[in-house]
């Protein structure tokens, strides 16, 4: 998502992260990361909601989560921390963030709060680091992986704030990564029937799912390098992209549904125009869904498009 797109969809964000944060100062924590309202509950605060259904799935009713962008028109590179962010960060126990440049408002936060939470980064509890020459890809939470390292870092870092419920961490994290081999089990099985197979992407937000899955990303890097900066895509490239639709080289454009801008409504419309499965991809969890409910359907729709 580039910095154009996130200043655009930032003055929506910030009202619906302002009402959001009210309602979770109500059950505000205090100094030690304990919520005020219960008393023995920990406080989470994390960037987006994908890590706060993460950190909700291995806390459990023992924690209390926050989570400052839970909303599709909202944006992690351009959130505007106001006082109730200050707060809630200010009383965490445990705060995880993305990294990699995409929620630098976190660490922000955290120098001016006095936070004594333990900070958890998803980027590089991941591992994952960039290829020679290249940038890297900060999309973690698509990395399945990862999502299941992080689980263990929840657990541990819970059960430093609240000793009691170590063992009930211990357990919903085993049940989490559980939950994460099946799905890793069903990517395997879209590796074995369609490794090699060609897509096109709008922005590098799936990457890593796709390369888990065997798929070659056939996007020109001019492309989404474009994208991604805000920039116009220099028409070659954009030609380029939109030939591998018109001339059915890839099978599936996958989608970032959550920001697009003229030149990938065009690249969409070339797809459904030729009869090229259009996967949509979000970079925070659609209402309704928990992240492994979310990357089920993600992986589903990946089945569908390419078979």
């Amino acid at each position: 998502m580039s910095s154009a797109q996130r200043a655009r969809l930032l003055g929506a964000g910030a009202v619906l992260a302002a009402a959001a944060l009210a309602a979770g100062a109500c059950g505000s924590s205090s100094g030690d990361g304990r919520a005020a309202s219960g008393g023995d509950t920990v406080s989470v605060v994390a960037s987006t909601n994908v890590y706060g259904d993460i950190a909700r799935r291995v806390g459990g009713d023992r924690v209390e989560v926050t989570s400052f962008v839970s909303d599709p028109a909202q944006d992690p590179h351009s959130f505007e921390a106001g006082t109730r962010a200050r707060l809630a960060v200010s009383r965490a126990a445990v705060v995880i963030e993305n990294g990699g440049g995409y929620d630098d408002f976190v660490g922000t936060l955290l120098k001016g709060s006095g936070s004594r939470a333990e900070v958890l980064n998803a980027v590089e509890i991941s591992g994952r680091t960039a290829p020679d020459g290249e940038e890297l890809n900060e999309h973690v939470w698509y990395d399945l992986p990862s999502a299941a390292r992080l689980a263990d870092r929840v657990s541990a870092a819970l059960a430093k704030a609240d000793p009691a419920g170590a063992d009930a961490y211990a357990e919903n994290a085993a049940a989490f990564k559980a939950d994460v081999e099946e799905l890793e089990g069903r990517v395997a099985e879209l590796k074995s029937a369609h490794s090699g197979d060609g897509v096109a992407i709008t922005e590098p937000v799936p990457v890593y799912l796709l390369e888990a899955a065997g798929l070659r990303n056939e996007t020109p890097d001019a492309f989404s390098e474009a994208i991604e900066e805000g920039g116009d895509v220099p028409p070659r490239a954009l030609q380029e992209t939109l030939d591998l639709l018109t001339e059915k080289k890839v099978k599936a454009l996958v989608y970032n549904a959550q920001t697009s801008g003229p030149q990938t409504e065009r690249l969409k419309k070339a797809a459904e125009d030729n009869g090229v499965p259009v996967v949509p991809v979000t970079e925070t969890l659609p209402q309704g869904r928990d992240y492994i409910s979310w990357m089920d359907g993600n992986i589903t729709a990946l089945r569908e498009a390419l078979s």
